[in-house]
């Protein structure tokens, strides 16, 4: 079986408190994607950054001091039309940081024989959880679409995106 991961795609990192130029664009190619791994009998996982409202107490609040994908307000959210592709059966999973540990037990717990992420911040969560997945999934197909995800930078998003290669993800 195969996996889709979709990591935050969020208001607030697409046209809220973190929001760029750019992030927008990814919308229709991620929902194209999770319509193919409907089609094909995959399983969609959602990760949201999710925050409380002490965010500003919180070590990652005290290097990035924006508040951002506050639990319950808008920001929080998926963005348009990805929200709508949002089922019941999906995988949902909040992390309180970059990467999650929920999700590398859930991928080693599932055995997936490929997954594939999209989504934002290449650079930070994308990133971050793509490494855990290859981690947890040693021996499977781990990929990332350059095309599917994005950062505010353009170059960190390209050095994001040669260190998934050398850790021997599949960068397409």
């Amino acid at each position: 079986m195969n996996a889709l991961i979709v990591v935050d795609y969020q208001n607030d990192f697409v046209n809220g408190s973190l929001g760029f130029a750019g992030a927008e664009l990814l919308e229709p190619i991620i929902v194209g994607k999770i319509e193919e791994y409907r089609k094909k009998g995959g399983r969609i996982i959602f990760t949201f950054d999710t925050h409380g409202e002490d965010y500003l107490e919180t070590a990652e609040g005290g290097k990035l001091p924006i508040k951002h994908c506050i639990d319950g307000t808008d920001g929080h959210k998926l963005y348009r039309k990805v929200a709508e592709c949002l089922w019941e059966d999906d995988i949902v999973i909040t992390k309180g940081t970059f990467g999650s540990l929920e999700l590398a037990n859930l991928l080693k717990n599932m055995k997936f024989e490929e997954v594939e992420l999209c989504g934002l911040v290449t650079d930070i969560c994308v990133v971050s959880n793509a490494i855990i997945a290859k981690a947890a999934l040693s021996e499977s197909r781990v990929i990332v679409d350059s095309k599917a995800c994005a950062s505010f930078d353009s170059e960190k998003h390209k050095a994001a995106l040669e260190v998934m290669k050398s850790v021997q993800i599949d960068v397409i």
